[in-house]
């Protein structure tokens, strides 16, 4: 099945990589158990999930009780409803929210 989303990366190091977001969930964390890794101390293991709605197909990201928060548009959140081109910071990564890539 095609993504009906991606996160691309835009700072911490790996500027430029896509991930698809085309599970229901997706961990963003430190652990080499989640789905997307990132080699950043200031992150938890788990910190993170981004949850798609099978019936709606809207994104929801829910922050992990992390250490050090998250924040979608500079704001910190908990949960937040994404719409496209939403900025995500987990620690020192950004992503951009990109729904329904070409």
């Amino acid at each position: 099945m095609a993504a009906c989303a991606v996160l691309v990366i835009c700072t911490g190091g790996f500027e430029g990589m896509q991930h698809e977001l085309s599970n229901e969930e997706t961990i963003i964390g430190r652990s080499p158990t989640t789905d997307i890794t990132l080699l950043d101390e200031s992150i938890s293991r788990e910190h993170v999930i981004v949850s798609r709605d099978p019936e709606t197909g809207e994104y929801t990201l829910e922050d992990l009780q992390s250490t050090n928060g998250s924040k979608v548009n500079g704001k910190r959140v908990r949960n937040a409803t994404l719409v496209d081109g939403d900025e995500i910071e987990v620690g020192k990564t950004k992503f951009k929210f990109i729904l329904n890539p070409s």
